[in-house]
């Protein structure tokens, strides 16, 4: 939970059901060439963002695009500068 500065606690956003994003998904990949991604996602009240990561997954499911690995990245050098250059103002 979450606290908001009114100081009531709101919960944290519920994701969308595994139905609705299987229905969202099979409209955005057989939707027609004019229509666009926004569209899909207007039509449907969601961020059009939510759909390209809905898509994204959908083809690393089926294959059809390897998986990012999800570790962080090797620290390089212009990231080891750059968190020098923040320790010396602070």
């Amino acid at each position: 939970m979450f606290s908001s500065k009114s100081g009531r606690i709101d919960t944290a956003p519920q994701p969308y059901p595994k139905e609705f994003r299987d229905d969202v998904i099979r409209s955005a990949l057989g939707r027609d060439k004019d229509t666009t991604i926004a569209q899909t996602a207007k039509d449907f009240g969601i961020h059009e963002g939510t759909i390209a990561k809905w898509l994204r997954q959908a083809d690393i499911d089926a294959g059809n695009k390897p998986a990012r690995p999800r570790t962080n990245p090797p620290n390089c050098g212009s990231c080891d500068v750059a968190l020098a250059c923040l320790d010396r103002r602070f």
